[in-house]
């Protein structure tokens, strides 16, 4: 609450990169409380109003205010505007604190937030004044009129009902722990060096995600045996329904695959086929039969009827 209002105080002065700053260690802190509190074992009912009321300040109110003075004094519309983000960010908060005493829902919408969450979309919104800080006055994103359409964007995303992916729910599988933390290692270091390009990066990245949130969460709720396994067998659940069909394609008729076998289609010589059962390993077993089935090696001749030929002895 405190980092939110003093990025009021910094936009008021006109120092707009320390208000960015500041909203930026409201979301870090935001997503720190949660989990400090559990360690603690301090949580409390009292604790999850005193989040919301924050989380409504520091990317509600705090962030409206900064676009108002940066881009939008003296313009009606754009208070309007402004108004209009700051009552978005607290329908969301109330809806997502209703959505916590829901016992019905189904397991998998655990992995999904309702909407974009909170300091996601008071960071979002200020992405044009990070361009213009960035990069400067020349562009899109110093336009009133694409400053107001965007920032109602963003509002409207925080009261939609598109899913987004939690970040607290996703899983690292341990191969990939060492590449994450050298990811991770380099991140910082970009956040150091080039803050606001690094922010902006994020965010862009962050919105980017978006269809791919709805599709994961469209394919789960169509999937009900996949709520409850791991991501490595999500992963083969994924590629058992929808791979193929997606893509069209249809197993070739001389090779079927059944559960633990395959079977095989081969040529008899009056043209009818024979149907044989192989084992799994279907490939070696195939080269092994044609090798098997060959005419020069077993010593016959695929005509009979043609005469032998003379050999050097006979002559």
């Amino acid at each position: 609450m405190c980092a939110g209002l003093s990025a009021v105080q910094f936009a008021l002065a006109k120092q707009f990169q320390s208000a960015i700053a500041a909203i930026a260690v409201a979301a870090i802190l935001d997503s720190l409380d949660g989990r400090i509190a559990r360690l603690l074992d301090a949580t409390s009912k009292m604790g999850a109003e005193l989040d919301s009321l924050a989380d409504a300040i520091s990317f509600g109110v705090a962030p409206a205010l900064v676009l108002y003075i940066w881009q939008f004094e003296g313009n009606r519309v754009g208070w309007v505007v402004t108004l209009v983000f700051a009552v978005c960010i607290i329908l969301r908060l109330a809806r997502f604190n209703t959505l916590l005493d829901d016992t019905e829902r189904p397991p998998y919408t655990k992995e999904f937030f309702v909407g974009v969450p909170a300091p996601a979309g008071g960071l979002a919104a200020l992405l044009p004044l990070i361009l213009t800080i960035q990069i400067g006055h020349d562009g899109w994103w110093d336009n009133d009129i694409l400053v107001m359409v965007w920032t109602v964007a963003i509002a409207a995303l925080l009261i939609s009902r598109i899913p987004t992916l939690s970040l607290k729910t996703i899983k690292v599988p341990a191969g990939a722990v060492v590449p994450l933390l050298v990811l991770v290692a380099l991140l910082a270091a970009a956040v150091v060096t080039y803050p606001l390009v690094a922010l902006a990066c994020a965010l862009v990245v962050y919105l980017l995600h978006v269809p791919y949130a709805v599709r994961r969460h469209r394919w789960l709720a169509k999937h009900p045996e996949a709520w409850d396994v791991p991501p490595k067998e999500r992963r083969a659940i994924r590629r058992a329904h929808g791979v193929g069909r997606r893509l069209g394609l249809r197993p070739p008729s001389s090779v079927r695959r059944a559960a633990g076998a395959a079977r095989a289609v081969w040529p008899r010589r009056n043209g009818d086929r024979e149907r044989v059962a192989l084992p799994t390993d279907g490939p070696r077993m195939r080269r092994s039969l044609g090798r098997n089935r060959n005419w020069r090696r077993i010593g016959l001749r695929r005509n009979q009827s043609r005469p032998p030929s003379t050999s050097r002895d006979d002559q």
